[in-house]
């Protein structure tokens, strides 16, 4: 039977899809981790921790769903990059993992007991489980620009040869501060919008305008570094994009700058990192005029820019080598078959819509500003 869409368009459309799943999982989840990073110093009372930890408390398990599904995503999609990724990066997803579960114990264990010690300490779990992730994250983004160390037999399999620390270069650390930076905006507008004005949120406004200025500063830097360093990669042969996914059929070279080629060939992409450091500005502004709306606006298209970018620019890559880049994956060599694509997508189609109405409830639902007066009458908040 032949399927309504060609094997070329249903590629392009899961590296699509992929992307929007990941912007999902920053702007939802992405300020969770970012107000749970600004938590030890924008709040100094319990009283006030509690309001803090309330903003985020209705949603946060939702908001989570994004990396699931995104992880999903790639396995259904990409199996080739799931499996090189998460057998790679197997430690450093391990210790993600493991700060993602020290959150959720603490959001339900810290006002298990009264004494100040005991809160303190689930307090910083809070921080460590949104701090870390955010951190490593960013860094993974950078293993990817620079390729991931990792090579391919000619029946497909995959070894790695890198180790944990490997991970963590100046260039991929100075990714990871840019996530970290990213999200603590985020996090910033966040309590701006659903925190109660007081001492609180002129915390938050002034670590939130140094955040936005240090994504500003890092977007650029790192942008010169992908720009003018060694890094990037190009293909050189001829490229099917309707052929069977065997990434060794595709000639690859190192090339350092050709992060920047696809920029002259579709320049309409120089929207994703004007959009980065415009939405960091417009959230600036935000926070300097206390404009709720305008703070949460600019940081959510600033995350949306940077990611962006990252994408734009090395499409068609998805994962390249360091070691090899005659193994490197990309959108054309490792993809699921054509009918799997196809049949995930339709499943997408129909119950995507069902999530983002319910999603949409549920936030129209609990919207309201969480209050410290409400501590003390509301039996259901942390």
């Amino acid at each position: 039977m032949e399927l309504p869409l060609d094997y070329t368009t249903l590629r392009l459309i899961w590296w699509g899809l992929l992307g929007v799943l990941l912007i999902g999982f920053a702007l939802t989840d992405g300020f969770d981790m970012g107000v749970g990073a600004l938590l030890p110093f924008v709040a100094k009372k319990d009283e006030e921790r509690r309001m803090v930890i309330n903003t985020i408390g209705a949603t946060w398990e939702g908001n989570q769903v994004w990396l699931i599904v995104g992880g999903a995503a790639i396995f259904a999609a990409w199996p080739q990059v799931y499996a090189v990724s998460f057998s790679g990066f197997y430690l450093a997803m391990f210790l993600v993992l493991s700060a993602l579960i020290l959150r959720p114990v603490s959001f339900k264990y810290r006002s298990k007991r009264p004494e100040a010690r005991w809160r303190s300490m689930w307090d910083w779990g809070l921080f460590i489980g949104s701090f870390f992730p955010a951190l490593v994250f960013g860094v993974a983004v950078g293993n990817v620009l620079i390729g991931a160390p990792f090579r391919l037999t000619s029946d497909l399999r995959s070894f790695y040869e890198g180790g944990l620390l490997g991970l963590f270069t100046p260039f991929t650390l100075l990714c990871g501060l840019l996530s970290v930076s990213m999200l603590v905006l985020h996090g910033a507008a966040w309590l701006a919008i659903k925190g109660e004005e007081g001492p609180v949120l002129k915390r938050a406004r002034a670590i939130g305008t140094a955040a936005g200025v240090a994504s500003l500063v890092l977007f650029a830097i790192g942008g010169a570094i992908v720009a003018f360093g060694d890094m990037g990669f190009r293909i050189t042969g001829v490229v099917d994009t309707a052929g069977a996914s065997n990434p060794l059929r595709t000639a690859v070279e190192a090339a350092p700058g050709a992060w920047m080629d696809n920029y002259g060939r579709y320049p309409w992409m120089i929207i994703a990192p004007v959009l980065g450091f415009a939405g960091a500005a417009v959230g600036l502004l935000g926070m300097w005029r206390k404009s709720a709306a305008l703070a949460f606006g600019g940081s959510s298209a600033s995350a949306v820019g940077i990611i962006s970018t990252v994408g734009l620019s090395m499409f068609p890559f998805i994962l390249p080598s360091s070691i090899d880049a005659q193994s490197s994956l990309t959108v054309w060599n490792a993809s699921s078959s054509h009918t799997t694509l196809f049949i995930m997508l339709v499943t997408t189609v129909v119950f995507l819509p069902f999530v983002l109405l319910y999603t949409s409830w549920v936030y129209k639902v609990l919207w309201g500003r969480s209050t410290m007066d409400a501590l003390k009458t509301n039996p259901d908040l942390y």
